[in-house]
């Protein structure tokens, strides 16, 4: 809670800064590039925490085995790509500043690369949710057989 509420602050300072003109970089360029990326990473984030704060609850609630946890599921993974995808940008923009040192961009793509293994990853945990509900409903019509038949 305490990210979410940090980046939403970070939002707010930054609109702030650019409407009442107290823009460090003078305005020049209020929307550079990298802010856009910084906006829409925070963004990416709290959908990201939304989306994992709600299947927390599913949890307590004893509910996340039911196909309603999969829009939360699918929610984190968007993000994650998402974040992914920004990171690249801010590799691609960083890049030309680092011809001296190509290595920098290589080890920046490896950790664009890493963020989408974690996408994978909830790709497979979500795919391993969609299996434990089948089991469930499996498990549930297997009951109300044996129930008829005792």
């Amino acid at each position: 809670m305490a990210v979410f509420a940090g980046t939403v602050f970070v939002q707010v300072l930054t609109v702030w800064a650019l409407a009442s003109g107290n823009d460090p970089e003078n305005g020049s360029l209020p929307l550079t590039p990298m802010r856009v990326i910084t906006i829409l990473g925070m963004v990416a984030a709290q959908v990201a925490l939304i989306g994992v704060w709600r299947l927390v609850t599913m949890v307590r609630r004893k509910t996340v085995f039911s196909s309603a946890a999969f829009r939360y599921v699918d929610a984190v993974i968007g993000a994650i790509v998402a974040a992914a995808l920004l990171w690249f940008a801010v590799t691609a923009i960083n890049a030309p500043d680092q011809r001296d040192d190509p290595g920098v961009t290589v080890i920046m793509g490896g950790v664009g690369l890493a963020i989408l293994g974690v996408a994978l990853i909830v790709l497979l945990l979500r795919m391993l949710l969609a299996q434990a509900i089948a089991r469930d409903v499996e498990a549930a019509e297997m009951q109300a057989e044996l129930d008829e038949t005792i």
